[in-house]
């Protein structure tokens, strides 16, 4: 885990993990809740008015955005700071590169392989198939993974693929490569598993949108990591049911999976030894 992250791993090893709380925002929004920590990633929309009961909760409040897109991203988030002083915002360089932000917006810029930690949260910032990064985050003794737009985005395409040649997306408009996409997206999940082999909670997308093979990165993820939970998220646009598909290949894999029914919705995770 590097020089950074090994003590820290070890503290964790030895240690029982504190409850926390996952509350499902909106589509990559969540908010997670320890005994000493109020973390927010990729906030968008708040159709359930999470945000204003977090906000008078009297934790720090970090806040995580993977990057730029508009549905992991809003401008809206600095306005938190006129109801409280002690936020800290933790945001993907490319949001400051693409000019959604000013400098002296984020008190930290990550980019992949960057890392930064106050003793409270520790953050590693880790690749992605899109714009952006992933999100490997240690706090109140767990492990947390959020993918931001890590994924087998082209997995429908995958059939029909000759190595070497591209195939016409109608969705974007592009050319692309399907199988140096999922070449691409294993060895970030191998580069990731350098940093971790291990989650107590994973969120990663499951986005009906996709077509055929919507699923596949999300079993490659979970065939190389060991998860407390999977969080199915990306799914607004197609649908919480969608999302519950993946749940029997979740089962076969023995990994318990939250099936995610309404915006607003909360799983307590209760006191236990963290999943290694």
């Amino acid at each position: 885990m590097g020089q950074f992250g090994d003590k820290l791993y070890q503290d964790l090893q030895h240690s029982r993990a504190a409850g926390v709380a996952l509350t499902y925002i909106f589509h990559s929004g969540f908010a997670l809740e320890t005994e000493q920590a109020i973390l927010v990633f990729d906030y968008w929309l708040d159709p359930a008015c999470v945000m204003p009961s977090l906000l008078r909760r009297p934790k720090p409040l970090y806040v995580l955005a993977s990057h730029f897109h508009e549905d992991h991203f809003t401008k809206d988030i600095f306005e938190w700071r006129q109801q409280r002083a002690d936020i800290t915002y933790i945001l993907s360089k490319d949001i400051y590169r693409h000019r959604r932000a000013r400098r002296m917006d984020a008190d930290v810029w990550l980019c992949k392989g960057g890392f930064w930690t106050d003793g409270t949260v520790s953050v590693w910032a880790q690749g992605s198939t899109d714009s952006g990064v992933s999100w490997v985050v240690e706090t109140g003794g767990r492990r947390v993974f959020h993918a931001g737009d890590l994924n087998n985005w082209y997995a429908k395409f995958l059939a029909d693929a000759v190595p070497g040649q591209t195939i016409h997306s109608d969705e974007t408009g592009e050319d692309i490569d399907p199988i140096a996409h999922e070449k691409r997206f294993l060895g970030k999940l191998k580069d990731i598993r350098k940093v971790a082999d291990g989650f107590d909670i994973a969120m990663f997308p499951v986005d009906g949108r996709v077509g055929n093979g919507y699923t596949r990165g999300a079993r490659q993820f979970i065939e190389r990591f060991r998860v407390g939970l999977f969080v199915p998220m990306h799914f607004a646009g197609s649908g919480f049911e969608s999302a519950w598909r993946f749940s029997d290949y979740a089962a076969e894999r023995n990994v318990p999976f939250w099936a995610i029914s309404r915006n607003g919705e909360t799983i307590e995770i209760p006191d236990r030894a963290t999943a290694r």
